[in-house]
């Protein structure tokens, strides 16, 4: 296997990551914005991303930008929010023909750029802030989008399981915002907001696909000549529970199924060593089809329609979710801690052990076959501060011995069960 790899550098205090290899007959461009989360800036600044894609000064309308992407061969524009760990993220995305499959005069990749850089840092503005007409239907699409996603009711419960487990805590609050928030929020607040994006922001700037480094890296320090803020990596901080009882949550609502979550605190983040043991962990507990949770609650005692768990590197957070028939409840979860116990104790085989390195290198192997997946692992680099090579990575899951899962799975801690239940059941 030949490794891709992702060499990084500094522009203006811009953080640039260029990925050059001839697989993908595209270009796509990814440019990050990271902010600590707050309470009272998470809604605005989520409406600050889609704003800007609303409508810059040169642009004034998705419609004159969706011509200037249809004149450049079909280029395509995506913004959006997330959260990875305690930071929130905006992102605005491009990707486009590569220079070299086409006859023409002019870069492609240097006019989306320029478009990208229109986008973020020339917005349309009416009497200093931003434009009325978009702030407000940027509102109403937010609005709808929240209403969408909770009325999606595998994602409302685990919104409200976080709300719980991490109250008080940063990470309590979602990304894309709270809809009670976007009333009260105005043109003028989120152009302050958005100021205060392009000031304290961490910003990176990631190009995948083919094309001349050295021209690529000339553009942009031309391009995004601005002074950016360069913010370092932290070491993730972890809170540490007091040892008190599991948090038991239980909201009611009119639904057809039961929705089960098991919020457990891992205290193994991406930077930590014994990450990739904790990843492996969680792959025999119930990150796939083979794994405890699926075989003994789902196919054995026939208890859920799914079930799997999943981690949150950046957090040191699992999550276990099920959908469930309301009156097994109680023998899920005795299922899934049983699941626990046994992990805990080494109670599972060497066959099981390597199926599940094995599908994780697999997974990572499939990551290198796009340019998000490529993406996706540079950024976890620039995160964890180790190489992006998937041969390195591939070699630190290789090794992860049977005593490493013990000792990983031996930190989780259970800290909240959450179960949005049907209104007339009691427990």
């Amino acid at each position: 296997m030949k490794d891709i790899s992702v060499t990084s550098s500094a522009h203006n205090g811009l953080q640039l990551h260029l990925c050059n290899t001839n697989k993908f007959k595209t270009i796509s461009v990814l440019f990050t914005m990271k902010v600590p989360l707050h309470n009272d800036l998470t809604t605005a600044r989520s409406l600050v991303s889609h704003i800007l894609t609303g409508g810059s000064a040169e642009y004034p309308n998705r419609k004159r930008i969706q011509r200037l992407l249809d004149e450049m061969y079909g280029a395509t524009l995506f913004s959006d929010v997330h959260k990875k760990g305690d930071d929130q993220i905006i992102t605005f995305r491009m990707e486009i023909a590569a220079d070299q499959f086409l006859t023409i005069s002019n870069s492609l990749l240097e006019s989306s750029l320029n478009l990208l850089h229109e986008i973020i840092y020339n917005p349309l503005l009416e009497n200093g802030v931003f434009n009325s007409i978009i702030v407000e239907q940027e509102k109403r699409s937010l609005r709808q989008r929240l209403i969408s996603m909770y009325e999606e009711k595998v994602v409302y419960a685990n919104v409200r399981l976080i709300e719980e487990m991490f109250r008080g805590e940063p990470y309590e609050f979602p990304a894309s915002g709270r809809e009670e928030d976007i009333a009260g929020l105005n043109a003028s607040f989120i152009y302050e907001v958005y100021e205060e994006l392009l000031r304290n922001s961490r910003c990176d700037l990631f190009i995948v696909g083919a094309f001349n480094a050295d021209e690529a890296k000339s553009m942009v320090e031309h391009i995004f000549s601005e002074q950016h803020n360069y913010t370092p990596i932290e070491e993730i901080s972890l809170h540490r529970k007091g040892g008190g009882e599991v948090k038991v949550v239980q909201d009611k609502m009119d639904v057809n199924q039961g929705k089960l979550c098991l919020g457990y605190r891992t205290f193994c983040t991406i930077q930590d060593e014994e990450y990739e043991a904790t990843r492996v962990a969680n792959a025999i507990f119930g990150r796939f089809p083979s794994s405890k949770l699926f075989v003994n609650v789902r196919e054995k005692e026939s208890l859920a329609y799914y079930v799997h768990s999943q981690i949150e590197g950046s957090k040191g957070l699992l999550i276990t979710m099920a959908g469930i028939d309301f009156k097994n409840y109680k023998q899920a979860v005795e299922i899934i801690r049983e699941q626990e116990y046994a992990m805990k104790q080494g109670n599972f085989t060497d066959g099981e052990l390597e199926k599940a390195k094995s599908m994780l290198i697999s997974l990572l192997l499939e990551a290198d076959d796009t340019p998000l997946g490529i993406m996706e692992i540079a950024m976890q680099a620039v995160d964890d501060g180790l190489s992006n090579k998937i041969s390195n990575r591939i070699e630190r899951l290789s090794k992860v011995s049977r005593n490493d899962v013990i000792q990983a799975v031996n930190k989780w801690e259970l800290d909240t069960i959450y179960f949005l239940n049907r209104k007339e059941e009691l427990q």
